[in-house]
C-alpha cells in the first residue's frame, strides 16, 4: 500500500502548482536571496493552499547558496524531488512500508537541515524527506520499522530547515551510492540524465489522491 504524504489528499481546492523555475520572471535575487522576502513571496502566492511541484525544474534560486556551485558557471540547479510547501509543524507520513535507513542534520545555508531516508524493500527504493523539524531527529533510530501511513516527521521552520520557507522535499532514490542521511537533491544540467534515472518522478509512485503532483 502506498500512502499520501500529508494527512489530507491533495486536491485542486487545497493545492496549487508553485512555479519556481528560471522562467518565472517574478523571482529575483532580492526575493530568493533574503529568507524573509522569500517566505513572504511563498505566503502571498499560496495563501492557505499547499504548494506543489518541482520535479526536474530548472531553478535559479540555488544561486543564492554557494554549496550548489560545481564551477563558477555550472550550478546544480535541476531539482530532483517534489516540494510540498506548507506551514512549519505540518505532519508528514511514511508513503510505504519499510525501515529507517539513516538520518542526520545536514547543516548549512540551502541544505536539507534535518533529513530522514527510508528503505522500502517491496518497491526496492529509498525515499528521502528533507527540511524537517529538529525534534524529529530524537524520535527515530536506524533500522526502525515504519508502516505506510505512520506519522514520520514534521516540517521544520526556516531557522532549522536549511534557511528555506517551510516545505517538504520528497525524493525517490534507486541507488544511494553510499550516502547516509543525505543525497543530492539538485544536480547540474550535465548530470541530469543520470539523476533522472536514479531519482524517478515521485508523482508516479504516490497514490492517485496526490494527482495535483502529476500535473504540476
Amino acid at each position: 500500500m502506498i500512502h499520501r504524504l500529508f494527512s489530507e489528499p491533495l486536491t485542486p481546492l487545497n493545492s496549487l502548482a508553485l512555479d519556481l523555475s528560471a522562467s518565472n520572471q517574478e523571482l529575483n535575487p532580492a526575493i530568493f536571496g533574503d529568507i524573509a522576502s522569500f517566505c513572504a513571496y511563498i505566503d502571498q502566492k499560496l495563501g492557505t493552499k499547499i504548494g506543489v511541484g518541482g520535479y526536474l525544474e530548472h531553478r535559479v534560486i540555488y544561486e543564492a547558496h554557494e554549496n550548489f556551485a560545481t564551477t563558477s558557471d555550472d550550478f546544480r540547479n535541476i531539482h530532483l524531488g517534489v516540494d510540498l510547501w506548507a506551514p512549519a509543524g505540518t505532519p508528514v507520513f511514511s508513503v510505504a512500508n519499510g525501515e529507517v535507513h539513516s538520518f542526520q542534520v545536514n547543516r548549512g545555508s540551502g541544505n536539507y537541515g534535518p533529513t530522514i531516508i527510508l528503505y522500502h524493500p517491496v518497491e526496492n527504493i529509498y525515499s528521502l524527506y528533507g527540511h524537517l523539524g529538529m525534534e524529529d531527529m530524537a524520535e527515530i533510530d536506524e533500522g526502525m520499522p515504519v508502516a505506510a501511513g505512520d506519522l514520520l516527521c514534521h516540517l521544520g521552520n526556516s531557522d532549522e530547515n536549511g534557511g528555506w520557507p517551510p516545505h517538504l522535499h520528497f525524493q525517490l532514490i534507486r541507488d544511494l551510492q553510499g550516502y547516509r542521511g543525505d543525497y543530492p537533491g539538485v544536480c547540474s544540467k550535465r548530470d541530469v540524465a543520470f539523476y533522472a534515472e536514479n531519482c524517478p518522478d515521485p508523482a508516479t509512485f504516490l497514490p492517485p489522491s496526490e494527482s495535483p503532483l502529476r500535473s504540476s
